[in-house]
């Protein structure tokens, strides 16, 4: 199933403080990038998706039906990796029982209780993400920033969601597992409305169907090569924007 996702006129207000304002956007599928400094309103434009944050005006359509600020409309359609620094503690579960307790958590039978299917369903999707089979039964504080990823990414696809949420999911992997990472992600886009943001664009623009440069109220969208250009950063990234496009095009 395809998903197409668009915001008409968006504006998020929280804490008496204006985050996005008059933001229309519209997704299928592909893959997408949305850029732009600390604080500019990556992750509240993903929260607001997700149905967490209930913009003061504008809506959310998933394929034509507002969901806005409904997430339990889209718990089906929608698979979420937040930033790996908002994964906190050191209880012991381990990357097997992460992945199974979300896909437990989306099914509708009752009693929810793990079948063979069920079990088939999580080794199948770790195999996906390339978790290293040693690796399952280890509880995930001990899994390394990479490993940790590949956990919460096989959380969210392993209901098949149409439609994937990463929230600076390149941010704790080495350089040769940002690669790697990256090729995955772009797979899973052949099929899947993929929405990234990131601080660092270089690995996942030959990936990339259009990008969204953000700044709270000042947004562009469009192919990176007509979407990348010192002008528009300039209005993002101020003084380094200079910086930033040659580390992209050097």
């Amino acid at each position: 199933m395809v998903c197409t996702l668009e915001l008409r006129n968006l504006e998020v207000v929280l804490n008496g403080e204006t985050i996005l304002k008059n933001l229309s956007l519209k997704f299928d599928r592909g893959l997408y990038q949305i850029i732009g400094p600390n604080g500019a309103g990556k992750t509240t434009l993903l929260r607001t998706v997700l149905g967490l944050i209930k913009p003061k005006r504008g809506v959310v359509l998933l394929n034509g039906e507002e969901i806005t600020g409904t997430p339990e409309k889209i718990s089906f359609k929608v698979g979420y990796v937040p930033q790996l620094s908002d994964q906190n503690g050191d209880f012991p579960v381990t990357a097997f029982e992460i992945v199974l307790n979300s896909l437990l958590l989306h099914i509708k039978r009752f009693p929810r209780i793990a079948s063979k299917e069920d079990i088939k369903c999580v080794e199948k999707t770790l195999k996906l993400v390339d978790l290293a089979r040693d690796r399952w039964d280890k509880p995930f504080h001990e899994l390394s920033g990479g490993e940790k990823q590949r956990v919460l990414l096989a959380r969210a696809l392993v209901y098949d969601p149409c439609i994937l949420l990463l929230d600076e999911p390149l941010s704790a992997i080495d350089p040769v597992g940002k690669v790697e990472f990256v090729k995955l992600i772009s797979e899973l886009s052949k099929n899947k409305l993929v929405i990234v943001t990131s601080h660092d664009p270089i690995l996942f623009l030959p990936y990339t169907k259009e990008i969204v440069v953000l700044n709270r109220t000042f947004y562009r969208i469009g192919k990176p090569e007509n979407i990348l250009t010192l002008k528009i950063l300039k209005e993002v990234y101020s003084e380094s924007a200079m910086l930033l496009r040659e580390s992209m095009f050097i």
